[in-house]
């Protein structure tokens, strides 16, 4: 690893902190000011977008990325517009930055404030998705955040477009271009210095696939907020509505298969399995999705004469990101409550029924950041959740689980106001 490459982090690092400690104090007016004007020079400025992202596209089949890779990376005029929009919702949301989380006087007469404030500086490392590199801009600097980008090779050149944008609207408002900074290079030499600069850097948020978060958790000694993968579950409870159960099954599976929050595996009570279990089934076949059974499972479809596989051992515990969806018959609640505690990712995992006892049990019981009663696994969203958009989803267990939106991206500080006191 060169010097000057680490130089040229640490440097970017040290200007990022410097812009966090102005950033934390900035008006809420001077913020929205700055998301406002990025909002009106993003497709302002589409002619000098769209020229960056042909190069990224022309190199697309360098990176040996599939049509989906392709699509994600892709920009034209509608999305600039849609991105635009989103920059416009976040602008309009709440500024979290010192909301009063508490208050108390104590004996003595100290009054004691807990006060929601910025994280400081937030490293963000991500893949071919050109609407992360604003998302997480502009969720950054609403919140008080400095950001650090790094993006994919695949999309080096329209991230770099996108980020003298965001300088150019900082800047403009009256705020340092420093807030937000992308790594001008896509060297991986740079990943591994920024991974190891925790007095500069606060936390870092891995977006991607698997590999490319396991990268960073193992390799960084700063805080990472995170999730590693989606194995999510679909559970169909004997006292299911059968035609909603149907409905959310496919649109859990199906709506979108290759996103973290997409069902994979889908369990349904054995009390019903023989009726709803072929219903939902024909459904799924009916959309192209590969059903792979466990043996009881397979045997019901078997005697209706469906498609399906035998499940590996693997299949359980797997996120296909297709349209492939791993079956199994669960005994009883607490079981199907048990299989999801062992099996899932502890992503978005939903329960399908009447029963409102039995659906406060697995709300209650599933260990998960996100449980849905009667709802696809689809909405674990920010922007479905009403945060405007997400920086990501978290499953971890400490400061923030779930879409992380404004408010995960700060944290809190205690405000003691006295009037003289002393402790004896």
């Amino acid at each position: 690893m060169s010097a000057d490459l680490v130089q040229l982090v640490t440097t970017l690092a040290q200007r990022a902190r410097a812009a966090s400690h102005l950033l934390a104090t900035a008006s809420t007016e001077t913020k929205n000011a700055a998301l406002v004007r990025l909002a009106e020079l993003l497709p302002a400025s589409a002619g000098t977008l769209l020229a960056a992202n042909a190069k990224d596209l022309a190199a697309a089949k360098e990176h040996n990325l599939t049509g989906a890779q392709i699509d994600r990376l892709t920009l034209d005029a509608k999305r600039i517009v849609q991105i635009a929009e989103g920059v416009r919702q976040v602008a309009a949301l709440p500024d979290p930055v010192g909301e009063e989380l508490e208050r108390t006087v104590r004996p003595n007469g100290l009054e004691i404030r807990k006060l929601r404030v910025p994280i400081g500086v937030i490293g963000i490392i991500y893949e071919a998705r050109p609407n992360v590199t604003i998302d997480c801009a502009v969720l950054c600097l609403k919140s008080g955040n400095a950001a650090i980008l790094r993006g994919g090779k695949e999309i080096f050149h329209t991230n770099t477009a996108l980020a003298a944008l965001v300088a150019e609207a900082l800047a403009q408002a009256g705020l340092p271009r420093d807030a937000v900074q992308l790594i001008p290079t896509t060297d991986r030499a740079a990943l591994t210095t920024l991974l190891k600069l925790d007095e500069l850097i606060h936390c870092i948020i891995p977006r991607g696939g698997e590999s490319l978060i396991r990268f960073v958790a193992e390799n960084s000694t700063i805080p990472v907020i995170k999730h590693f993968k989606g194995v999510c579950f679909v559970y169909v409870d004997k006292d299911a509505d059968p035609a909603m159960a149907e409905r959310i099954v496919v649109n859990a599976k199906v709506q979108r298969p290759g996103v973290c929050n997409a069902a994979e595996q889908l369990l349904v009570h054995a009390d019903a399995a023989g009726t709803l279990l072929p219903r939902l089934a024909r459904a799924l076949l009916e959309k192209k999705v590969e059903l792979r059974c466990d043996p009881v499972s397979a045997a019901i479809l078997e005697k209706h004469g469906l498609a399906h596989r035998a499940a590996a051992p693997g299949d359980f515990t797997s996120e296909f990101l297709d349209l492939i969806i791993a079956v199994r018959v669960a005994p009883s609640l607490d079981d199907a409550i048990a299989t999801i505690n062992r099996d899932s990712s502890a992503h978005s995992d939903a329960i399908v029924t009447r029963d409102a006892a039995a659906a406060q049990r697995f709300l209650a019981g599933v260990d998960s950041a996100t449980v849905f009663w009667n709802a696809s696994t689809r909405f674990n969203d920010g922007f479905e959740f009403g945060l405007g958009a997400e920086i990501g989803i978290s499953t971890d267990r400490l400061h923030a689980r779930g879409p992380m939106g404004l408010r995960e991206l700060c944290s809190y500080k205690y405000v003691i106001i006295g009037n003289g006191q002393l402790r004896g």
